[in-house]
């Protein structure tokens, strides 16, 4: 047979292989919120397996990353103590390495040394109370990234600070996402979507389709009756996550506090505010979607410009 005929059939029968695939669509409560998956496979047993460890392994990862567990492994590292080095998990070096780049690249803007910080303003949102000034200045003063160790070649994180404490949640998410998004690849899925929230790790696109729909908030809504419009992009192997206050907030005497917090400041932001960004990878577009509100619209945008696959978009 001649060659240029085999090569027709081959691309034939790859073109009806994956017209016959059927889209798939899964969710499971992980991670204090709903992890969903919408995947194209050729059986739904094929879908449902991958779907399956795709989930198992954003649980574990949970395991690892967790503020809330007491016996996670994040909580493990700083209980070991300042000045301590402390063996890490592959995901905890991993991570902790690609947040303290993100850090780097955002003057601080990004900081998961912002455990106090946090736990303070989780507090101020059960008694809506503000922190006490001396508590807030307590906080801030265990809250630097650069305190923070890393011995690739030993394995080892290490906490220079006494009393610092890591927060993973504006990182932690997207990471997993990236995640079952690779253990479904090892399953030979590679046409899926992973969603956490505000943040989906992207695959290749369905059959017969160049990129997937993906909608993002372009306005914030001024009252919460008010139409809310979306932006629809066609995005493809890359990340793309949206923060604001938009659902997270809490309101003390009058003014609205959001969820996202300045670890300059140690304040919760109260201009209202929200942004996208698309990045090569989930893991950067969740860090950079909470650091672009800190960092704001005018900064943060100049930040990105020569960022190679990085956009970032603001609703006004």
């Amino acid at each position: 047979m001649p060659r240029i005929a085999l090569i027709a059939l081959t691309l034939l029968a790859f073109a009806l292989s994956a017209h016959a695939q059927q889209r798939y669509d899964f969710s499971a409560p992980l991670m204090a919120t709903t992890f969903r998956i919408s995947l194209h496979a050729d059986s739904k047993e094929k879908a449902e397996t991958a779907a399956d460890a795709a989930f198992k392994h954003i649980a574990f990862l949970n395991t690892v990353f967790s503020d809330y567990e007491p016996n996670s492994e994040l909580m493990k590292l700083v209980n070991s103590g300042a000045n301590t080095p402390f063996k890490a998990s592959p995901a905890l070096f991993d991570l902790v390495s690609r947040s303290l780049a993100l850090s780097r690249l955002t003057d601080g803007a990004f900081d998961i040394t912002c455990g106090n910080l946090s736990q303070l303003w989780r507090r101020t949102k059960r008694v809506k109370k503000l922190p006490p000034a001396n508590r807030l200045a307590k906080a801030l003063a265990a809250t630097d990234w650069r305190a923070v160790q890393l011995d690739a070649k030993a394995h080892t994180i290490t906490l220079l600070k006494p009393g610092m404490l890591l927060d993973l949640g504006g990182i932690a998410k997207g990471y997993a996402a990236d995640e079952g998004l690779r253990i479904l690849r090892e399953h030979n899925i590679t046409r899926a979507l992973v969603m956490a929230g505000g943040d989906i790790a992207i695959g290749d696109p369905p059959p017969g389709a160049d990129a997937w729909d993906i909608k993002l908030r372009t306005f914030i809504k001024p009252t919460p009756d008010a139409e809310e419009t979306m932006e629809t992009v066609r995005l493809k192997n890359c990340g793309v996550s949206t923060s604001g206050d938009l659902y997270q907030f809490t309101e003390i005497e009058g003014v609205r506090y959001s969820h996202i917090l300045s670890p300059k400041t140690g304040l919760a932001l109260t201009t209202r505010i929200a942004c996208s960004v698309i990045a090569p990878d989930c893991t950067t577009s969740d860090a950079l979607a909470t650091a672009m509100c800190v960092i704001g619209k005018e900064r943060g945008e100049k930040l990105v410009e020569q960022r190679k696959g990085v956009t970032v978009r603001f609703a006004p």
